[in-house]
């Protein structure tokens, strides 16, 4: 059944119905598919799970915040630490359990090479939470 022609002896006026017997299809077969899979989507298995009677213990790891100032120095939650015992101290920090977060702090001004340096020493020592703190604009 067409409903126009490309031939010039036919003045018919073209016909504008969409087609709907293709969306019919996918429509029924979207519904079998659905039938299909919703009693297995509301199939559920029966168990008696154990009741635990003792609340967790949440236990909060410290922070450690490490500062680096614009010429280079290195403070360990406050107090001044030189190059050489800083990954002594990252190992140490690193072996407590649980492991406590290392909070980095650098000036505007420090060289990334310096920052670097230190992000490389702490995830060598095993750090394995690490985070950047920095001041909001206002």
């Amino acid at each position: 059944m067409a409903f126009g022609g490309f031939s010039q002896g036919d003045n018919r006026p073209l016909q504008s119905e969409i087609n709907m017997v293709p969306l019919i299809d996918v429509m029924l077969v979207l519904l079998i598919v659905f039938m299909i899979t919703a009693p297995l989507l509301t199939h559920s298995v029966k168990i008696d799970l154990p009741q635990a009677s003792s609340a967790p213990t949440e236990q909060k790891p410290e922070t450690i915040a490490l500062s680096l100032d614009a010429e280079g120095g290195i403070f360990w939650n406050k107090d001044q630490i030189d190059v050489l015992t800083l990954p002594a101290r990252l190992a140490a920090a690193a072996a407590q359990t649980p492991q406590p977060e290392l909070h980095l702090r650098a000036d505007r001004n420090t060289r990334y090479e310096t920052i670097a340096d230190v992000m490389s020493k702490a995830r060598s020592a095993g750090i394995e939470k690490m985070g950047f703190v920095t001041l909001p604009e206002g």
